[in-house]
């Protein structure tokens, strides 16, 4: 006789309806309307709008529209907002207490609406997230974090990242006369384990970590087809229960990791609540790796690009700090950020009125030929290479930057002094993100 499965009860059913509506209803409002906006624009000749649409395809081709939104003028007025291209401009936008992160969006009708049907789980450009909470709440959360990514911390954890290094390429040694995908078998792989261990992530939860935060990068990104926005809404669930499941191992069982130090302040009353917990601790994590996968990604292409820049560096090894710098300024892991003015006031000699959108592009302020002598140049020598401004500015600067740096420099430098005729081969792909730019595939034969 054939058991039938009893039915799902309707209080069931009706929640998952529930959760199905509001989902269609924040992807229409957070995506949907952009997107038919954004191509309405795009073909009406609006550049911001086509850089927007562009950038998803994962192309240089963006670059090209930069330098055309630039020759218009240091700030383009687009039919969404104003775009900042010069170094003075988008530096401004960033340390000026004239501009917070949010969107005039988040007020009015569309604002209720997005935040009735807002999935209930932790989003990384939704508050308590550090990047769109302003002070007094930011300053909190910042303070509690800092100390692990002071340059004297990062140094103590040189050696480690450098041991990190060597173990991944020798694990890669049987391999090196066929080709690999660098950006799973290295870039990826070695900035994961180095904040999983600073966090106190268990080994063999290491790989989950990554999956979650390659899943989630496209949750930066405005213009989602449902499909995609239904995908990374999921992996952030997964990621939001694991971390919960993570916070209370550490509960449990504190180490000396600075996740174990949040948890111990947070219950003496002195720290974040459970929820700004979760996405300061959500965030650091993969913040902590996902810029860092593109950095080496990036880094690795134009050395190999650039065989005269490559040679100067192994002929004067003390320039690796240097080419890290350049690789962030000429190719930076971040594109663009954005901003809303609070007030009335005047950008790059034109006035800005209260509640516009302000795009910064970060990576035309690091080609500004005011700031940077023949800037779409590759120059491992560049005297000013640190005066990018690929890491964000003011009190958004990258918590990590430090830690980014020295992991660049030794993860560039053990790859290139291992393998010196790697070569990369045909194949490479781009991340489809409009925010984070990198590598989602780099194919290279190590010794060919």
């Amino acid at each position: 006789m054939t058991s039938l499965a009893a039915p799902p009860a309707p209080r069931m059913v009706g929640r998952t309806v529930g959760r199905e509506v509001r989902s269609g209803v924040h992807w229409g409002v957070s995506h949907g309307l952009p997107t038919l906006f954004l191509r309405r624009a795009a073909g009406r000749g609006d550049l911001q709008a086509r850089l927007i649409r562009v950038g998803s395809m994962g192309t240089d081709e963006v670059f090209d529209l930069i330098e055309e939104i630039r020759a218009s003028g240091p700030l383009y007025r687009s039919r969404i907002g104003y775009v900042a291209t010069s170094h003075a401009a988008v530096r401004q936008v960033l340390t000026s207490d004239d501009f917070r992160t949010g969107f005039p969006a988040d007020e009015g009708l569309l604002g209720r609406i997005s935040r009735w049907a807002a999935p209930t789980t932790l989003h990384p450009v939704a508050p308590p997230s550090l990047l769109v909470t302003e002070p007094p709440d930011h300053t909190r959360y910042r303070k509690l974090v800092t100390r692990v990514f002071t340059m004297r911390a990062v140094e103590r954890l040189r050696e480690r990242t450098e041991e990190i290094a060597a173990d991944l390429l020798d694990g890669l040694a049987d391999r090196a006369d066929r080709p690999v995908d660098l950006v799973q078998a290295y870039c990826a792989v070695l900035p994961v384990t180095v904040i999983a261990e600073i966090l106190g992530v268990p080994e063999h939860e290491r790989a989950r970590v990554l999956e979650f935060g390659q899943a989630a990068a496209p949750s930066l990104d405005l213009g989602l087809g449902y499909g995609r926005y239904r995908s990374v809404n999921r992996a952030l669930a997964r990621f939001d229960a694991w971390l919960g499941d993570h916070l209370e191992h550490l509960r449990r069982h504190p180490g000396d990791d600075l996740l174990s130090q949040l948890v111990t302040v947070q219950e003496d009353g002195q720290g974040l609540s459970e929820t700004e917990l979760r996405a300061t601790a959500g965030l650091v994590l993969a913040a902590g790796f996902e810029t860092t996968v593109n950095l080496l990604g990036n880094g690795i292409a134009l050395l190999h690009d650039h065989p005269d820049e490559r040679a100067r560096v192994t002929a004067d090894p003390a320039l690796w700090p240097n080419v890290v710098e350049e690789a962030l300024r000429l190719d930076p892991p971040v594109l663009l950020t954005g901003r809303m003015a609070v007030r009335d006031t005047v950008l790059a000699g034109q006035e800005v009125r209260a509640g516009s959108m302000v795009t910064a592009i970060l990576g035309g302020a690091n080609r500004d030929r005011e700031v940077f002598a023949d800037p779409l140049r590759f120059d491992v020598g560049r005297a000013n290479a640190r005066d990018h401004i690929a890491f964000s500015a003011g009190r958004h600067h990258c918590l990590g930057a430090q830690l980014a740096r020295m992991e660049g420099e030794v993860g560039l430098r053990a790859i290139w002094q291992r393998y010196p005729d790697l070569r990369l081969e045909p194949g490479a792909r781009r991340r489809e993100t409009r925010i984070l730019r990198g590598f989602e595939s780099l194919p290279a034969t190590l010794r060919p």
